[in-house]
């Protein structure tokens, strides 16, 4: 093989030496032709490159380096298509210019462009003109970019100011022009190679591979697509020429557009299909749950969920967890791995508690879609055999414009079925949170954070028909005013927690947005809604308020009582606050972090308050936020974000951001 590439290499550099002589002698540069579009089509030569680079870390997937011989020359758009090409084909989408302040002329970057929509105009383009006009392949792409360079980027190892087109990652984009050829071309005359619009590419996205290769096309099947050459409003960093992206193929937004190739794609054998995941072993026998071991008050030590594996992209900050029982007898945990809450370089990560084992396994990947922030994770088995798994995807970094994708497992979260998009949209409302539910109508609840920040209040999403349909609950779009008595489209707080109470209302407590009481004190905000969540209704709870770092649990235990997970006091507010706690023979105690409370008349009131310790002295790590706390009597875990299951032999399991918690409704009411 090394051998033929080399051969290989030999030709084609002799058939580009004289297609460059032959073409500069005729027109001075690179020909270039216009088809019917009309679209300017450059000349790529054949040759070789080394496709890659080995910077490691969120960059893995641009390793190995590999050699790359393209063993014939192709025509590529010297720029991305713009509106008016590709409105030549699809005059409908001229609805969409201006979206969200981006693309309005002719000649700006198409956007709002699916894969599938990219392959269908290519196809209408073949058959226009009697020729085969496709997307390229990832290596025709990169190669095409580099145009002979070795370096980050095609005009060395830093890009010119004169290309930025506000290189960060912005919350709210920040609109700019989108219009094509407006920076210098690289050498094979091709524009916006690095930014502008990110552009689709042909292949499944997957591992490289060390071996040499010739006209390589990908993998046979996948989960996502290939974008390469980064847009706007996004760092420089992910504009280099070697760096990968992905997105699902029904996919679209403001920073993806593409552009053409027009040539046979090549001949060459795609690699093997990848699986969805990495295999692990899991145990498909159903588990005998014993209903009556609990039934003696128990409260277990707490031990880390969150173990770094050497073999997963495992990053510093390890947050934002969700929890469920599942048939075989194992809990399944997730939560995000980052260095920074926007970046891009999130993932999903897993780790399971198997019915026969003390310990949790080490950190492995769970969700990801590369160079996309993924914030938000849901998990909910429905006791019929279904295991569902909501995510949000994010259009570039940060976590405002997420779409919402679906997945769902029938073997215990060994396999899942491809993500599929249940709120298309990038947009705010979309933020998963911890702690989907099933109605006794048999609907499912998932609720979203409606805004990214720390004021605005909480959605449901519901679908009705086991996940394969879902709608926004809320009836109005605007932010209502959270004032005790006051009714509005959403619940108040973010990262709230809802449950079905007996008569078919919905209750939730959430974070922030609080509700002043009679006497000027503000409290955890009560929501209730007798809609199902089209209209709530405001109250002021009697717990104290939680901010920064903390999130509650909410949920219904299976003997009945509701269960509130939440902190004493917020990071903001003196230690001192606290709160009282009956403890053993009557007596009170102030405690400190962490507590359970439990209402057995649906929220209305609370008797039952419990401080999440069993009053042994320990240093724990909370992770995240958190950090190190220490557990006694009368301290408990001062911040987290917590999740909650209570498996059918009735073991409530909660866990914080680090920290995997194990105890029972008797413990509770000892």
């Amino acid at each position: 093989m090394r051998r033929c590439i080399k051969i290989i290499t030999c030709l084609v550099q002799i058939e580009k030496l004289f297609l460059c002589i032959s073409l500069f002698c005729v027109t001075g540069s690179f020909a270039q032709h216009i088809n019917a579009a009309p679209i300017k089509m450059v000349q790529i030569p054949a040759g070789t490159f080394s496709m890659g680079s080995e910077r490691g870390g969120e960059d893995a997937d641009e390793s190995p380096v590999h050699e790359v011989a393209i063993s014939k020359p192709f025509l590529m758009s010297a720029t991305e298509i713009t509106n008016k090409q590709y409105e030549t084909f699809d005059p409908a989408h001229k609805k969409l210019r201006s979206k969200n302040g981006f693309s309005k002329e002719d000649d700006e970057a198409v956007v709002f462009i699916s894969y599938h929509e990219a392959v269908a105009f290519c196809k209408w383009l073949s058959k226009k003109e009697g020729k085969t006009y496709r997307l390229p392949t990832e290596a025709e792409w990169e190669y095409a970019c580099r145009a002979g360079t070795t370096t980050g980027f095609y005009t060395g190892d830093t890009l010119a100011f004169v290309y930025y087109k506000n290189q960060q990652t912005n919350r709210v984009p920040k609109t700019v022009s989108l219009k094509v050829a407006q920076t210098p071309a690289n050498a094979f005359g091709l524009y916006d190679m690095h930014g502008n619009v990110e552009e689709w590419c042909y292949d499944w996205y997957g591992p490289y591979l060390s071996a040499e290769h010739t006209d390589p096309v990908g993998y046979t099947n996948g989960l996502y697509k290939v974008t390469r050459g980064g847009s706007h409003n996004t760092r420089v960093y992910y504009l280099r020429s070697a760096n990968r992206m992905a997105m699902l193929p029904g996919d679209k937004h403001w920073l993806t557009g593409f552009r053409v190739v027009q040539a046979d794609l090549p001949a060459t054998k795609p690699f093997t299909v990848l699986q969805n995941n990495p295999v692990i072993k899991v145990a498909q026998q159903k588990f005998v749950w014993n209903t009556t071991v609990n039934n003696k008050p128990f409260f277990a030590d707490p031990v880390a969920y969150v173990i770094p594996n050497n073999k997963t992209p495992f990053y510093k900050h390890n947050h934002c967890p969700a929890i469920t029982w599942l048939p075989n007898g194992d809990l399944l945990a997730i939560w995000f791995s980052t260095n920074e809450e926007h970046g891009r370089e999130m993932v999903i990560l897993q780790s399971r508690l198997r019915k026969s084992l003390p310990l949790w396994d080490t950190a492995s990947l769970f969700f990801k879609v590369p160079d996309r922030n993924m914030t938000g994770s849901s998990l909910f088995y429905d006791k019929k055999g279904t295991l569902y798994h909501l995510n949000g995807v994010e259009a570039a970094g940060d976590w405002q414009n997420l779409a919402i994708v679906m997945r769902t497992s029938k073997d215990n979260g060994a396999s899942w079925s491809k993500p599929g998009i249940i709120a298309a949209e990038h947009a705010m409302r979309h933020q998963v949170i911890a702690g989907m539910f099933q109605t006794r109508e048999g609907w499912l609840l998932q609720p979203c954070d409606a805004v990214p920040g720390p004021y605005g209040g909480t959605v449901l999403h519901i679908s009705k028909d086991n996940g394969k349909n879902w709608e926004i609950s809320y009836s109005k779009a605007d932010t209502p005013v959270f004032k005790k008595g006051n009714t509005g489209g959403l619940i108040a707080g973010i990262h709230a927690g809802v449950v079905q109470r007996k008569d078919g209302s919905l209750f939730a407590l959430g974070r922030n947005d609080n509700i002043e009481t009679e006497n000027g004190i503000l409290r955890m905000p009560m929501s209730i809604s007798y809609d199902m969540g089209k209209s709530w209704k405001y109250y002021p709870s009697e717990f104290a308020s939680i901010e920064s770092g903390q999130r509650l649990a909410l949920m219904r235990l299976n003997e009945g009582p509701m269960l509130l997970l939440s902190f004493t006091h917020s990071p903001g507010k003196a230690a001192e606050e606290g709160m009282w706690f009956t403890v053993k023979g009557g007596k009170k105690l102030k405690g400190y972090g962490l507590f359970a409370a439990l209402s057995f008349d649906e929220g209305r009131t609370w008797p039952v308050k419990k401080l999440l310790t069993d009053g042994k002295d320990r240093l724990l790590n909370g992770g995240a936020w958190t950090g190190d706390f220490r557990m006694d009597s009368s301290h408990a875990e001062p911040k987290g974000y917590l999740a909650a299951t209570q498996s059918p032999d009735n073991t409530i399991h909660v866990l914080s951001s680090n920290l995997y918690y194990r105890f029972n409704l008797a413990w509770l009411k000892q």
